[in-house]
């Protein structure tokens, strides 16, 4: 009986040390990019983006070169997604971001400068969240980060 239950011992250890294995083995894929998403990438004059909504007093300004060409020839067009699909993931990448903004000795702090103020609680209007939620898509590929638990997909 002992030998049985030394046993299993051992094979649960050597189950735990596979799963151990198998969670730690890389399984990031590699991303690719089309021409103009490359292109919009090598751009070294940078552009700057007001972000705005005529309905709302908020906007945000964003100096990244390639950013306006990205946007307007890659990413989804403005109606793809619904304005509760951007808010909700605009939500889960901001708080990533800004706990990467203190978190300064960790991230880079070249990459996350300044804290993003952002509430669920008000609606920016479709157009800000557009080109918010489109801004951390380009960033995310761009300098290969990952704002949350989703892959930075077009």
């Amino acid at each position: 009986m002992k030998k049985e239950y030394s046993l299993f011992i051992n094979i649960s250890v050597l189950g735990a040390i596979i799963l151990l294995w198998m969670s730690c083995s890389p399984t990031k894929k590699s991303l690719s990019f089309s021409k103009d998403e490359q292109q919009a990438f090598n751009q070294i004059e940078g552009d700057t983006i007001n972000i705005s909504s005529d309905k709302t007093e908020y906007d945000i300004i964003i100096i990244e070169p390639g950013f306006n060409f990205w946007l307007s020839s890659v990413a989804k067009p403005q109606g793809y997604h619904s304005q509760s699909f951007l808010e909700n993931r605009n939500y889960i990448m901001v708080l990533e971001w800004n706990n990467r903004v203190i978190q300064s000795s960790r991230y880079d702090p070249n990459l996350y400068e300044l804290q993003i103020d952002y509430s669920s609680q008000i609606d920016y209007g479709y157009e800000v969240n557009y080109k918010l939620y489109n801004y951390f898509i380009y960033f995310q590929r761009k300098y290969n980060q990952r704002l949350g638990p989703f892959v930075p997909r077009i």
